[in-house]
């Protein structure tokens, strides 16, 4: 086990330098980069070269890498064009509150999703699988700020029971109660896309595995149906859905993006989209690796719970995993 979580730390460790390296290349060829963003188009060409040096910009873009690399480890972001302002004092309020909406999401899926799933792989097609499927359609076909608008025009406009928008109402910022009621709404869009998904795959993923051998081998000799799914079915069928989970990582920060600007949640989503229309070259950059960062090391522990949770999957002796 330790010389497998070696590994696949090395291997995101690779992974996410790649990062730094395509994210860095992407926005100094983007059209009106940080070079034309970073010279005023009213200075002579000698004023121009002069700034240009002094910004760093005027060197080959490796060296401007290796030196934004380095910045970047010690955990200086740089600062922004316009204000001046420390990245980093941007960026890190807004990673809490989006890590709040990403992880009650998330969560509030799981706990719902796994029995459910379950339930519906013991009772096939019956009223709790065909609501489940219903769901399912409508979670894969409504886009999420479609979602958001209605409920904000039905539950916070036409009937006023939940805020429109925002983390917090005036005057009540630190109020876990009041941070709940703000939640509900976006938390609900987030959730219905994943419910729907992961519903469908812990019940497909329950029924395979209750139709092999040793189910029946189980159901046999006389055990009871609770401890064959439980004891014996659970833990097996569990193994897609972790997969799963980390592949949905960076579709769940994409939707909390749409979802924080809907809602006007202060996240890292909805800072981004700000960000880029103002051109903040060196917040976009911060921004695009943190969240990098995150969905790479969500797949790490989604890869240590499959190691974790599959018993077939053995470390050879020279490293490579065998089943």
């Amino acid at each position: 086990m330790t010389e497998y979580l070696i590994r696949r730390t090395l291997q995101s460790i690779l992974v996410m330098l790649l990062i730094t390296v395509v994210t860095f290349i992407l926005i100094h060829a983007a059209p009106g980069g940080p070079k034309q963003i970073y010279l005023s188009p009213n200075l002579s060409p000698e004023a121009a070269e002069r700034q240009a040096a002094n910004l760093g910009l005027d060197r080959p873009l490796p060296v401007q890498y290796f030196d934004w690399l380095g910045d970047l480890l010690r955990g200086d972001l740089g600062y922004t064009f316009k204000n001046n302002l420390p990245v980093g004092d941007l960026i890190w309020p807004t990673v809490g509150n989006t890590m709040i909406l990403m992880g009650a999401a998330w969560l509030l899926s799981l706990i719902i999703a796994i029995p459910w799933g379950i339930y519906n792989s013991t009772r096939e097609y019956g009223f709790s699988d065909q609501t489940a499927s219903f769901i399912a359609y409508v979670g894969f076909a409504m886009p999420s700020f479609w979602f958001g608008i209605i409920l904000q025009e039905l539950f916070a406009l036409k009937w006023d029971l939940l805020p429109l928008s925002d983390m917090w109402s005036m005057g009540k910022e630190g109020d876990i109660g009041d941070l709940l009621m703000h939640m509900v709404l976006p938390v609900s869009v987030l959730t219905l896309g994943f419910l729907a998904g992961y519903v469908k795959y812990a019940r497909s993923s329950m029924l395979e595995v209750l139709d092999q051998d040793y189910i029946r081998t189980a159901r046999a000799k006389g055990l009871g149906e609770r401890r064959v799914v439980f004891r014996h079915a659970l833990r097996n069928a569990l193994i897609p859905v972790i997969t799963v989970l980390g592949l949905d990582l960076p579709i769940l920060v994409a939707g909390a993006a749409l979802t924080e600007n809907v809602f006007n949640w202060p996240g890292m989503g909805r800072m981004f989209v700000q960000m880029a229309t103002q051109r903040e070259y060196s917040v976009l950059m911060a921004t695009t690796i943190l969240i990098a960062f995150f969905v790479i090391i969500g797949n790490l522990i989604a890869d240590i719970l499959y190691a974790v949770v599959d018993p077939r999957v053995k470390l050879g002796r020279k490293g490579g995993a065998s089943a």
